[in-house]
């Protein structure tokens, strides 16, 4: 047997001496892992290149005041992650290669939908727990081949993979799905953010000063939404391809090296879609009863500026960063023409805590005025003017979202944000009371 594969059944073997071999005991509060070494066993795998990843995030939320439904009841949704990195130089000799696996599971109900928002019109993307949604199922989120070449300038990927893993790349610090990862899938029907993954891949030029280069492309398959989907690897029920481009620049600045990340990107998806306000002639379908217009395709633009301002006494580990972040949708086709958002985030507030870290956000879920036009259409034609009618389709225009948090990092492995979150219109209708909401989310690695 080949002595640079480790079989499944080590893996297994590594999993059960978790819990009864550690060089760290499990539970230690100075180990990477809530399960400890493994008798260095986890160690010894990392050395060989192999990196296994067991995490777990849950997001409870609770609505102290407003809504559509103002019962004050309280929901839970979690995720489980499992998977790794796998150097291929160490593992099989190929240089700079490594091979990309995560499989995730999302279960639970979200109180969004279950209360915030009128369920005539669903919520506009600012779930107030952001890992519910696109299916409470298992999923391949991520099964990609990484491949760098000339000392890093030419970096290329490809497989199935979630396009907000690459580009509108931002990450998750906020329960508040307005405020998490890349503004456009929230909106755009056609960009798939993690855990939907898809085939496709991208090639990245790293570039003098600091500065890079990429573009991609993804297979649109809205199949791959579907519960019972998760695990598809054919391409059957592909409707078209997304190509995206994006230019950065991830600059160290002042003499503390103070960490920025600046983005501008945008996409094109090929696919047909339906136009929301007009019919193929170009008159408001709502009054002729015409099929919508058929479009050639959709797109969409990004912008996301972060950058770090201060530091504590010169560790850059520690400070004020701010960031803000905006995207732009196609208004013949999108529920939303834009959303935006702007925020803080103190990293080490206190000497005695400097692993923990503070954080404020503000967004904007701009509604596409094409929508609300169509939505007042509908209810004139049937004379409706009653929000309380059942028939009576609310009228959208913008909903506002904020959460402040604390993160209290406990241990390596172990992280609770408690969050309140206050959502003004929520699904964007002015009917609906203003909500606020308390929430905590739990981050662990096995």
């Amino acid at each position: 047997m080949n002595n640079k594969v480790v079989p499944f059944s080590t893996l297994l073997l590594s999993i059960w001496a978790a819990g009864v071999w550690a060089s760290e005991p499990m539970f230690s509060p100075s180990s990477r892992w809530m399960t400890g070494d493994w008798e260095g066993l986890r160690t010894e795998l990392l050395d060989k290149g192999y990196d296994f990843q067991f995490s777990y995030q849950s997001e409870s939320a609770a609505n102290l005041k407003g809504g559509f439904d103002h019962d004050h009841t309280a929901r839970y949704t979690d995720q489980f992650n499992m998977g790794g990195a796998f150097d291929l130089e160490k593992i099989l000799g190929w240089s700079d290669a490594n091979l990309q696996l995560l499989i995730t599971e999302r279960s639970g109900r979200d109180i969004t939908n279950d209360r915030l928002a009128d369920p005539r019109t669903g919520t506009l993307g600012s779930s107030v727990q952001e890992n519910y949604g696109r299916g409470q199922t298992w999923r391949i989120t991520t099964l990609a081949y990484q491949q760098k070449y000339f000392d890093d300038v030419l970096d290329i990927k490809v497989g199935r993979l979630p396009i907000g893993s690459d580009f509108d790349s931002t990450g998750c610090v906020f329960q508040n799905n307005s405020l998490c990862g890349g503004l456009v899938g929230h909106a755009s029907t056609v960009w798939y953010n993690s855990p939907v993954g898809q085939w496709g891949g991208r090639i990245k030029i790293n570039l003098p000063h600091q500065t890079y280069f990429q573009v991609g492309a993804y297979e649109y398959n809205p199949t791959l939404l579907e519960r019972n989907n998760g695990f598809k690897l054919s391409t059957s029920g592909r409707e078209g391809t997304t190509y995206v481009g994006e230019v950065g620049w991830t600059p160290t600045l002042g003499d503390a090296g103070m960490l920025g990340k600046y983005m501008l990107g945008g996409y094109w998806n090929d696919a047909s879609a339906n136009d929301v306000l007009k019919d193929r002639n170009g008159n408001d379908k709502q009054l002729t009863g015409q099929a919508a217009d058929e479009l050639d395709g959709r797109y969409g633009i990004y912008a996301y500026a972060r950058q770090q301002i201060t530091t504590v006494g010169g560790d850059t580990k520690r400070g004020l960063s701010l960031f803000a972040h905006y995207a732009q949708y196609d208004k013949r086709s999108s529920t939303l023409d834009w959303q935006a958002q702007v925020g803080a985030i103190y990293a080490g507030p206190f000497d005695a805590r400097p692993q923990d870290s503070l954080a404020i956000g503000l967004s904007e879920l701009h509604v596409n005025p094409a929508l609300t036009k169509n939505q007042r259409l509908h209810d004139q034609a049937l004379s409706l003017d009653d929000y309380n009618n059942p028939a009576y389709q609310p009228l959208q225009h913008a909903e506002y979202a904020a959460e402040i948090h604390y993160d209290f990092k406990l241990t390596p492995w172990l992280m609770l944000r408690p969050n309140i979150q206050y959502l003004a219109n929520p699904g964007g209708v002015y009917e609906v009371d203003n909500a606020t909401v308390v929430g905590l989310t739990v981050n662990t690695v096995f």
